[in-house]
């Protein structure tokens, strides 16, 4: 556009009148940045463009660009609240090696959260609340490869805990966030008194990947009761099945509220399916994640 760049247009129309928004974008990281500044400025999804001559991925775009649309028609727009300014964080053994205490404690809590439409800011909101020793979390943001990346070096610039993309064979530790990569599945799993995540390609499932049931479901197999599950919001109902699975298994579990919600999609399937503990607004629900991690 002449004289004004897509962000700086965004902005203005958000402020002058808010309208639901899905930002199309190449697959190149040194667009993640701008694309992220974009979800700060209300854009409520992030869609990849297509590339030709991939019939799989064109196939899948087609149910990815479906499910955006349906959700931002479903949006519920809201101001932003501007981000906090937060203390550097010190690197490893800046004064002594951190101890493994955590690890050898077969009680260890662990928090698996799922979110999708709206997501971004949600988790931004969530996440940057808790104190530098709460529980091991891993976390499903449904997001296109390569923005995981970026999302996950925000939010670690945000918050007191440490946030980065989940690796194969990544610990889950306190104080850590590891969040799922775009276009590939993560489930946690044990090993002794350790737990870990996997990262796997495979198909959709319910339609995304990474996929929220994937993660709760290997929660409740792996995890079991020392699991807290979280599902905010987002469109249709990935996580509902796999949460149910955790409060089976003896997790504690809760959903975000309709009136916090950006799409009360995902948690609405849930309460629907008696998989939910609690229904909490989004700025209760750190508190109670301690709480239930006690």
């Amino acid at each position: 556009m002449p004289r004004m760049d897509g962000l700086t247009f965004l902005q203005k129309i958000m402020s002058q009148h808010p309208i639901p928004v899905v930002i199309c974008s190449s697959l190149a990281e040194d667009r993640a940045q701008s694309t992220l500044k974009a979800l700060e400025y209300g854009a409520v999804d992030i869609i990849t463009k297509p590339r030709f001559g991939t019939k799989q991925f064109l196939e899948e775009s087609q149910i990815i660009l479906c499910q955006a649309v349906k959700a931002a028609a479903a949006a519920q727009l809201r101001l932003l609240t501007p981000s906090r300014v937060v203390e550097p964080k010190l690197t490893a053994d800046a004064i002594l090696s951190p101890g493994t205490s955590a690890m050898l404690e077969t009680t260890e809590k662990v928090v698996v959260i799922g979110a999708s439409t709206g997501g971004t800011e949600a988790l931004k909101t969530l996440l940057e609340v808790l104190p530098a020793d709460c529980p091991g979390i891993v976390i499903v943001q449904h997001m296109p490869e390569l923005f995981t990346r970026a999302f996950a070096k925000r939010l670690d610039s945000l918050c007191s805990i440490t946030v980065k993309e989940a690796e194969s064979n990544d610990t889950v530790l306190r104080g850590r966030a590891l969040i799922a990569p775009g276009n590939h599945h993560t489930l946690i799993k044990r090993s002794g008194a350790r737990y870990y995540v996997e990262i796997k390609d495979g198909p959709l499932v319910c339609r995304h990947r990474p996929s929220v049931d994937v993660l709760f479901r290997s929660a409740a197999r792996y995890v079991g009761q020392n699991a807290v599950g979280v599902i905010l919001t987002g469109m249709g109902d990935d996580g509902a099945r796999g949460m149910l699975e955790m409060k089976q298994a003896g997790a504690m579990t809760i959903a975000q509220d309709e009136a916090s919600c950006i799409v009360f999609g995902m948690p609405k399937e849930a309460i629907k399916y008696g998989a939910v503990n609690k229904i909490l607004p989004l700025q209760a629900i750190a508190g109670a994640m301690l709480i239930c991690a006690k």
